[in-house]
């Protein structure tokens, strides 16, 4: 296989130099597409109907539970190409990208449906204020009817940055995100179109990214070409995508869920700490994104070296991860709080919702890099082909924890209030990574006995 400038060889030479030309331009992509996704609620903040922000934020944990199923076969998607390339398998490469993109557009087409048919009764069932019911249910419909193109759009970005290539999702964010943020400038101040106006530009924004994927993948002369006349479900590929891609999806539902259980806790304190909440969950965001690229990193990095025969570079893969996902945790989480105040006037005008946010903020952000090493550790753990392990363990040791801390502690008077609720996440990020590295070594015992020949970490 001939390697393209994009392409990045992770199984050679030091670590930290390519996994920051990996991990910056992920970075940047994630935090672009946050960028954009605050220009959405900010301009519907700031010129919508009253309560329109919390019409549009409060459907984020939902948006999310209905999605992660299939966007964690992604990441199944993103193993097993990064581990048949690291291999050179060339046909294998072939046939996973082929079955990749087909099962990204089966997988909108449910998703859309799902959503659209079910919003009202989902909405319903979060408490979600009346007061807000009703835009929040026409945004979640229009929403869902770009998942299609969403979905190919992550199948196929999670392609690319199997063999290393996180510039060109850069430039497609870039050429999308504007165009969002110009027609919600038209649809919502000139049409005064509201909450739709928000979606409908979303809409058409996915769209383009779709089609730009696409174009890329057609486009590449490697192993990695996609040729739609070759469109079609490989079993085998199929089913090694489920095995991986599976797990992590399930972990990402039952995660969602959990946070589906917050935002209805959250739900009860009215639409102005709705408001400010959905504001502050924005803003952190850009925190979550800046670490999330050293998971999807060492996941990447990973998957090579191990379909490249090199096991034994696993633990300095790991290492690295981890420091550059606590500096970046703690280092842009620290700004967040001290600018806490004028980040979220930004978004809206209301005092008690800028008060509500900054009390979100100053919990989750102080205690936010526990969130980035404890999906390091995943990656790794996944990268390494184990994904059972790493589900069970998230889902008992935060999402079970944090259903269990709601239904208890929250539930007594003096602990009824949104500092509780939001204090249910560096509680569980702790546990779980710390459940998390005991999973890592009885991984790397399980190798070496399989490996005679690797040496420890």
């Amino acid at each position: 296989m001939v390697k393209k400038s994009y392409e990045m060889d992770m199984c050679n030479g030091p670590i930290l130099g390519k996994m920051l030309r990996f991990a910056i331009p992920l970075m940047c992509s994630s935090m672009l597409q946050m960028l954009f996704n605050a220009a959405d609620i900010i301009i519907v903040g700031k010129f919508g109907e009253e309560h329109s922000l919390a019409a549009v934020g409060s459907n984020s944990s939902l948006i999310n539970l209905l999605t992660n199923l299939f966007i964690g076969l992604s990441v199944g998607a993103n193993v097993l190409v990064a581990r048949n390339y690291g291999a050179k398998r060339s046909q294998d490469v072939k046939d996973t990208v082929h079955t990749s993109m087909t099962l990204s557009m089966i997988c909108g087409v449910i998703i859309s449906i799902i959503g659209v048919i079910m919003a009202r009764q989902l909405l319903t069932w979060m408490k979600t204020p009346k007061e807000v019911i009703d835009s929040a249910v026409l945004y979640l419909r229009l929403y869902f009817l770009g998942m299609p193109a969403m979905m190919i759009y992550n199948f196929g970005n999670a392609i690319l940055r199997a063999v290393g290539d996180t510039k060109r999702p850069l430039y497609i964010l870039l050429a999308t995100g504007v165009l969002n943020v110009g027609l919600n400038l038209l649809f919502v101040i000139v049409f005064k179109w509201d909450v739709a106006g928000v979606a409908i530009s979303t809409v058409i924004s996915q769209i383009l990214s779709a089609v730009l994927i696409v174009l890329f993948l057609m486009k590449e002369k490697g192993d990695f070409k996609l040729e739609l006349r070759k469109l079609r479900i490989n079993k085998d590929k199929f089913l090694s995508i489920l095995r991986i891609g599976l797990p992590a999806g399930l972990q990402g539902t039952i995660f969602s869920l959990s946070n589906v259980v917050i935002q209805s806790s959250v739900n009860l304190f009215g639409p102005d700490v709705v408001d400010g909440n959905s504001a502050a969950q924005n803003i952190e965001s850009f925190v979550y994104f800046a670490m999330n690229a050293f998971h999807h990193a060492t996941l990447s990095f990973t998957s090579q070296n191990i379909g490249g025969g090199k096991p034994e570079r696993v633990g300095k893969i790991l290492r690295t991860g981890l420091i550059c996902a606590t500096v970046a945790g703690i280092g842009i989480g620290a700004l967040v709080i001290v600018f806490a105040n004028p980040l979220l006037s930004i978004y809206t005008n209301s005092q008690e919702a800028i008060d509500a946010g900054i009390t979100r903020l100053n919990v989750i952000c102080g205690f936010y890099f526990l969130c980035g090493i404890m999906d390091v550790m995943v990656g790794s753990i996944r990268g390494m082909g184990y994904a059972i392990m790493p589900m069970i363990v998230s889902l008992i040791g935060a999402c079970g924890l944090r259903l269990v801390w709601i239904a208890t502690i929250f539930q007594i008077p003096a602990f009824h209030t949104t500092e509780v609720i939001y204090l249910s996440y560096p509680v569980t990020w702790s546990i779980t990574f710390l459940a998390h590295v005991i999973c890592y070594f009885i991984v790397k015992k399980r190798q070496k006995c399989y490996n005679p020949s690797v040496t420890s970490n």
